[in-house]
């Protein structure tokens, strides 16, 4: 029976470039997972955007002398190219700044103020008198009061990664400057987490088996030793969405507090882009619905702790929806970080590799390939050029790439470029069309468990065993002494490269559709991208969309035709020197 899948991801800041840290922290197993429930049939919902109104663009904006708009557009575009590129398939990729999004995030403000989830309070908020503002939190730096950590932000400890009271930074300073800073009141919405505390503490006992430790053990600890507090959701801010309330002009809600809505006002912009304003309840009030929150590390506390909260305090978002509240993350597979060179990624140090760079230089596939089975799925990993070319020839060049094309080639020069006649087939073709089969299960139930690193591995073992079924029965050789017996060969591994060309397809999805057309095939696996220009009441924004029409691919061992005609293959993949090393090396660094 298809079932409903959520698959929400993180929201980029559009203000950097994306590297391959982020590519493999969240977009790229989202993706894989997405078209793994695309091919096993069941209705996947992938969601995303750019988060347009993080402080880090109003940071990057002041230091360029460039408006807020400018950052955010300049960097939202090149998003939509990078994951065009790389294949990262959003139903929708949109972003915070559409008009859609506002209303909804009001809207779940409303009703979070009309259930009693939301007070007032004046606190204490660091104000810059040389800039004559208040500062968010992100434009605050300090040393954290927890560990140490001399380059905390006023909402969250990289070296940490607690969620902080910025008021309680030691040796508080401006990004902007090195400026003195002092306290000053100002009012505030507070979200009351303590109030909501219990539904959380609840939620997070139960069923969370298949969470992973990295993500459950922080977050029950945040919960039930250290304890929740009410939690500001509003700043004295002039870029954002605007508190829908008329005594409250000049304040806005504080960007934690409504990026996460992002996942939702999604679904709600994919609904009405379908003509179906409704369609979104299929996965966010059906109880069987599951919902997967793809994630790096450091905003685990904001998607397993703080909007769950969010969740349990709305209810029903409007009044014609479903009885019943809102489905909360049935899991949040967050990964652990990617290194480069056994240091940390610096993008202000040029110690990267940016995404769209790397994509255009070695293609979608080798990279694909290479931030999956480096995956850091329970502890951080490193990317080192060395073992990307290693790993390149070695393994997707060596085990796969060539097992296809020297299957291909032979077949299109010597059975008239269709797939064998071979009659009978013999023990042990079946055996290996029989572990291929089994695959389907293997690799699909580490699929389902969100481990993707053993899932390709697993992959790759059974490309190993049509190579070493082929080392047996050398049909180069028995072409011409015994062409049945060649036949018979050929034939068994042409039906075991199409089932695998199905079982590498989420990791692989460039190269898959090509080798889905040497085969013969018409129509895609997939299906297709495009992005489209949405002209809303008060913003005009691109989009990237993935639409399934022309997709025929199955999750499921192939029916390969007798003498079903093939088309002319080339390589899949390529070589690469040793040299790029040296060159990619020298890359780096200011």
């Amino acid at each position: 029976m298809s079932k409903h899948i959520l698959v929400a991801v993180a929201w980029p800041y559009a203000n950097a470039e994306i590297h391959v840290g982020n590519i493999t922290g969240a977009y790229l197993p989202a993706d894989i997972f997405a078209r793994y429930h695309r091919l096993c049939g069941n209705q996947v919902l992938m969601v995303s955007g750019s988060d347009a109104h993080g402080t880090p663009i109003t940071v990057r904006a002041d230091a360029e002398g460039k408006s807020a708009s400018e950052i955010y557009k300049n960097f939202h575009n090149g998003f939509l190219n990078l994951f065009m590129q790389l294949g990262i398939t959003y139903d929708l990729f949109t972003t915070t700044r559409s008009g859609n999004h506002f209303e909804v995030s009001q809207t779940i403000f409303k009703r979070l103020l009309d259930n009693g989830y939301l007070y007032r309070e004046t606190e204490k908020q660091w104000y810059s008198p040389n800039e004559n503002r208040f500062l968010p939190d992100r434009y605050v730096e300090g040393t954290c009061y927890l560990c140490g950590y001399e380059n905390a932000r006023g909402d969250q400890c990289d070296g940490c990664g607690s969620i902080l009271d910025g008021k309680q930074l030691v040796d508080p300073r401006s990004r902007t400057g090195n400026l003195s800073l002092e306290l000053r009141d100002t009012e505030h919405f507070f979200l009351d987490l303590a109030k909501l505390a219990p539904q959380i503490s609840e939620y997070l006992e139960k069923d969370k088996d298949h969470w992973r430790s990295n993500v459950i053990k922080p977050s029950r600890y945040t919960v039930n030793e250290i304890g929740l507090h009410g939690r500001a959701i509003t700043r004295d801010l002039d870029w954002g969405i605007p508190v829908p309330l008329r005594e409250w002009d000049g304040k806005c809600l504080y960007v934690w507090f409504e990026a996460v809505i992002g996942y939702l006002s999604a679904s709600i912009e994919w609904a009405l882009n379908k003509g179906d304003p409704s369609l979104w309840h299929n996965w966010w009030y059906q109880q069987e619905a599951r919902t997967y929150y793809f994630i790096g590390k450091d905003n685990i506390p904001f998607h397993a702790v703080i909007w769950p909260a969010e969740l349990a305090g709305v209810g029903r978002v409007f009044p014609d929806d479903p009885a019943g509240s809102l489905n909360m993350p049935y899991d949040v597979p967050a990964n652990e970080f990617m290194n480069l060179e056994g240091e940390k990624i610096s993008g202000s140090r040029n110690w990267a590799v940016w995404g769209q760079d790397v994509v255009e230089r070695y293609g979608p596939d080798p990279v694909r390939y290479y931030l999956t089975i480096n995956m850091p799925e329970t502890k951080d990993t490193d990317w080192s050029w060395a073992e990307f070319q290693q790993r390149n020839n070695d393994q997707l060049v060596a085990t796969w790439g060539n097992l296809v094309n020297r299957v291909l080639s032979f077949t299109y020069k010597n059975f008239d470029g269709r797939v064998p006649m071979p009659g009978d087939l013999c023990p042990e073709d079946y055996k290996l069309l029989d572990v291929i089969k089994s695959g389907f299960d293997d690799v699909g139930g580490l699929l389902e468990e969100i481990k993707f690193r053993a899932a390709l591995q697993e992959a790759m073992r059974l490309a190993a065993e049509v190579n070493k079924y082929l080392e047996e029965q050398e049909p180069w050789s028995t072409i011409k002494s015994d062409p049945d017996k060649a036949s018979r060969s050929i034939y068994t591994a042409l039906h075991a490269i199409d089932s695998l060309k199905i079982i590498f397809s989420p990791f692989l999805p460039f190269s898959s559709e090509k080798l889905h057309n040497y085969m013969g095939y018409d129509g895609t696996i997939f299906g297709n991208q495009s992005t489209r220009n949405v002209v809303g009441e008060e913003f005009s924004y691109d989009v990237l969309e993935y639409v399934s029409e022309n997709a025929i691919g199955k999750w499921e061992p192939s029916v390969l035709s007798q003498g079903q005609s093939l088309r002319k293959p080339s390589p899949l993949f390529k070589k690469l020197d040793k040299e790029i090393v040296t060159q990619e090396m020298n890359r780096l660094g200011d």
